[in-house]
């Protein structure tokens, strides 16, 4: 009984900022027995079972107002943190780990409520409502910056950093499969893992300036850009989405983003400036205090989608183009913000929650 292993929950849902950190921490626990609790039909389903047995719950968020919704949306949250607590309950878990969302409520209530350990981290400059209500209940609040300090509880924080997927600190990344020629200056633009069909038309109506300069686009797009497949040119490439982002962003010359918390440590780890749009509809436009970050230590410029226009977009573009050494030093700053070891970081915290 005594060499049993520890069995941990990992309550992790919706989108690849919520779910890559949290793989990534599973990845550096090799010696835990570990299952996730997710939602049905969100991008858990797609990515965790080939890895991990996954428990579902029909939780949802809380929208503006209060109406027969929102007493649906409430029975739900009392029924999920039933069963969460019947599967802490039978599975014998020792501990929960979440990284936020509307999942950590029923995840945080349910362990605690049973007397276990939660772990939770935040990989946004500002912490979300579910972080700053629950984050006094937890026994550990990982940060991602540092920024987010001063809106939770002090003895509990530990700044960490937010991990990356292995591939991006793999000692050889796999080469593009992309007909890009080396000399070739490269624009890639991505929303994160839900794509950007704003930024998406910004870039169309800004590329063909950029690519008469010799400069290549690759484009994802995300699957819900009603305008994919309209513009064409032999050095724009458009894709919903790529799988060895480790090895364009690497490649890339300057990247246009979201500036979700996932995507920001992406960049900070290949040491890629970049062009940040924050998507204005962000719970309590957190992406903005993300950008912030980055456009503090110089490593991004940031532009609010409500003042931008394709014309201001395609002139940042060809002004950074135009001056290598701003790139250089812009991609020196992102590095420096970069903490590579957030995984081996988070997972010591862990276990000394755990294991103490």
């Amino acid at each position: 009984m005594t060499n049993a292993p520890i069995k941990l929950l990992i309550a992790a849902s919706g989108t690849g900022g919520h779910l890559f950190p949290a793989i990534a921490l599973a990845e550096k626990l090799p010696d835990y027995e570990i299952e996730w609790l997710g939602v049905p039909n969100r991008l858990e389903t797609q990515l965790v079972p080939k890895q991990y047995p996954l428990n579902t719950i029909p939780v949802e968020g809380f929208q503006q107002g209060f109406g027969l919704a929102s007493l649906k949306i409430l029975a739900k949250l009392i029924g999920s943190i039933i069963e969460v607590r019947r599967i802490l309950k039978q599975g014998k878990f020792q501990g929960v780990f979440t990284t936020g969302g509307y999942i950590a409520g029923p995840a945080v209530i349910a362990a605690r409520s049973l007397g276990l350990p939660v772990v939770f981290h935040e990989s946004n400059a500002l912490p979300g409502k579910v972080t700053r209500f629950f984050g006094p209940w937890c026994n550990a609040m990982a940060l991602g910056f540092d920024a987010a300090a001063k809106y939770l509880p002090k003895a509990k924080n530990v700044c960490v950093g937010t991990p990356v997927r292995s591939q991006f600190l793999a000692a050889e990344i796999p080469p593009l499969d992309l007909t890009i020629p080396d000399n070739a200056p490269l624009i890639v633009v991505f929303g994160g893992s839900q794509g950007a069909v704003a930024v998406n038309k910004f870039v169309r109506q800004a590329a063909s300036a950029w690519l008469d300069t010799g400069a290549y686009i690759v484009h994802l797009t995300g699957d819900r850009d009603p305008d994919a497949g309209i513009f064409k040119h032999p050095q724009y490439i458009e894709l919903p989405f790529y799988d060895n982002m480790a090895a364009l962003l690497r490649r890339a010359t300057l990247a246009i983003s979201r500036s979700g918390a996932g995507s920001l440590t992406e960049l900070a780890v290949c040491g890629t400036p970049a062009i940040l749009i924050p998507y204005p509809f962000a719970a309590e436009d957190h992406q903005s205090y993300n950008a912030d970050v980055f456009t503090k230590a110089g490593a991004a410029i940031t532009d609010k989608q409500s003042e931008l226009t394709a014309e201001k977009l395609q002139t940042q573009v060809l002004q950074l183009l135009q001056n290598p050494a701003e790139l250089t030093k812009m991609g020196e700053n992102a590095k420096a913000i970069a903490v590579p070891d957030s995984a081996d970081k988070l997972a010591s915290l862990l276990r000394e929650v755990l294991e103490s």
